[in-house]
């Protein structure tokens, strides 16, 4: 992939972009939170759209010149809408993040109580972490996955409800590989008067495929990213019902952000647009089956995955029985030695520092999108775990480096 009017005006930026696409080319993406897009969506981001203001929303903006936008926002804010089956869609939010910074906004107080899954269980820095701004204006409670199963355990949450009272309960997590009860977390929400928000910034292209239940019904908030498994223009979306939209979209504009990024959400209508096609719902279906086939693998290759499975697009192994010696950060090392992009992660009750934590956390987004299958998956996994079992053997990482360049070349990216 070339960019030559970029290299005319700046080699310096063309040869790292250049460079960027090579390995995306030649590499195995399986970090959860990555997919490719197309390049119809990508002829969208990178449109004149970059050029334009439009503070507000259509209809009613604070610029003239808007009447081209506000047609490309209704279409992103419809098809979000059938996807999802929504009363009230914002397409503003720059990120999931922002996503959720405008939804506390809009009906939480600094000091409010949010009670969230802790992160190192599978939760998300924006639902509460310290070191984020939703720690920092909120009084933070959290809870935890069952140490023994790595799933939910809906009646530990609903006690813990009890005593911390919150104002917000979330649900969605960014690394818990089962399917969520949504009507029992509503459920305690609702027992405790709390608002229920619903992250669905992992799983949103599998919720509207239908492939994964939706919190959407059940949750007061849903919000998430819309360039995960829905692959389409890069940023953040706000789903409530009808009654909550006035304080979203006023918590969106002027409250947390001006302009949007209107060729982000034209990235994003395009993306909504190939999602509501019936192919769609294959890719999701078979992102969900090559995640199965490649946590088979790993098992079956002798690494323990947190929950034992998968009904989602990842997997999160645990590699302290397996390799006690090997933490998660050492194994993505080796990892992206072989041409295998993936992430430490943190593991629950974990024992080591969050910096270099005990798991390794892999998705099949990007790869079901180039086409891999459940063989293609289930040879992955071995190919992971025969790195994993020696990170420091050249001869290892070169052969599955071998093996990597064939599967990538049989499965090209962007086919001109």
């Amino acid at each position: 992939m070339e960019y030559p009017h970029v290299r005319g005006t700046d080699p310096a930026v063309a040869d790292a972009l250049e460079a960027e696409a090579d390995r995306q080319e030649t590499t195995l993406a399986m970090i959860a939170s990555e997919n490719h897009v197309s390049k119809a969506v990508m002829e969208a981001q990178g449109s004149v759209l970059t050029n334009k203001y439009a503070e507000g929303y259509p209809g009613a903006r604070y610029y003239a010149g808007c009447e081209h936008v506000d047609e490309i926002e209704r279409l992103a804010i419809d098809r979000a809408k059938e996807l999802w089956g929504a009363e009230h869609v914002n397409v503003q939010p720059h990120s999931g993040s922002q996503a959720n910074m405008g939804v506390y906004l809009a009906v939480l107080d600094p000091g409010d109580t949010i009670l969230s899954l802790d992160l190192t269980n599978g939760g998300h820095l924006s639902h509460g972490h310290p070191a984020n701004f939703a720690g920092q204006v909120y009084d933070v409670e959290q809870y935890k996955v069952d140490p023994d199963t790595g799933r939910l355990d809906y009646d530990a949450v609903e006690a813990q409800a009890r005593e911390v009272d919150p104002d917000a309960l979330i649900s969605g997590y960014s690394a818990y590989t089962r399917d969520v009860d949504w009507e029992r977390m509503g459920e305690i929400a609702d027992e405790v008067d709390a608002y229920h928000i619903a992250d669905i910034a992992h799983i949103t292209g599998l919720v509207a495929a239908g492939v994964h239940s939706s919190p959407v019904g059940h949750a007061d908030f849903v919000t998430g990213s819309t360039h995960k498994t829905i692959r389409a223009g890069r940023g953040g979306i706000i789903m409530c019902r009808e009654e909550y939209a006035d304080d979203v979209d006023s918590a969106v504009i002027p409250g947390m952000q001006g302009g949007p990024l209107l060729h982000n959400i034209a990235g994003k209508a395009v993306g909504f647009a190939e999602a509501l096609e019936p192919a769609f719902e294959e890719y999701a279906e078979r992102t969900v089956d090559n995640a199965e086939a490649l946590g088979e693998s790993l098992v079956d290759s002798g690494l323990s995955l947190v929950s034992g499975g998968t009904d989602n697009h990842l997997v999160l192994a645990d590699l302290r029985e397996s390799h006690p010696d090997t933490s998660g950060g050492e194994a993505e090392d080796a990892l992206a030695e072989a041409g295998i992009v993936l992430n430490a992660n943190t593991v629950p009750d974990e024992t080591r520092s969050a910096f270099d934590p005990s798991g390794i956390r892999a998705g099949t987004p990007a790869l079901t999108t180039r086409g891999f299958d459940e063989d293609d998956l289930r040879e992955v996994g071995d190919l992971i775990a025969r790195v994993v079992d020696a990170p420091d053997d050249e001869s290892v990482l070169d052969d599955v480096r071998g093996r990597v360049d064939e599967l990538t070349d049989a499965h090209p990216l962007y086919e001109e």
